[in-house]
């Protein structure tokens, strides 16, 4: 059985005992987060939600709270003297998919 859940503006397709990481949630490691929109749920019975699915939702455990590696923004402008370096870290959460619920 899988599900697309969406989190963080992005869908994701998760089956049970997947690891993920998805954008930065407000949860301590070690806690469980709910996923309640979920938009599909697939396997056997089929379930289209239309957006979302009633009554199903997704359980999974926070493993570690992180920030991936940095990205240079680097802008440059021939002749011009104009250099500008930036760096971004993301952070993230990564979760493990307990059960899902349909």
């Amino acid at each position: 059985m899988y599900a697309i859940i969406e989190t963080g503006g992005k869908q994701i397709r998760v089956e049970a005992g997947q690891e993920i990481y998805i954008e930065k949630l407000n949860a301590g490691e070690g806690d469980t987060v709910t996923f309640d929109k979920v938009l599909f749920v697939g396997g056997d019975d089929v379930k289209v939600g239309s957006p979302l699915v009633g009554g199903a939702t997704v359980t999974a455990k926070v493993e570690k709270q992180g920030r991936a590696k940095k990205l240079v923004v680097f802008k440059y402008k021939p002749k011009k003297n104009y250099r500008r370096k930036q760096g971004h870290r993301q952070p993230y959460t990564k979760v493990v998919i307990d059960k899902i619920n349909a």
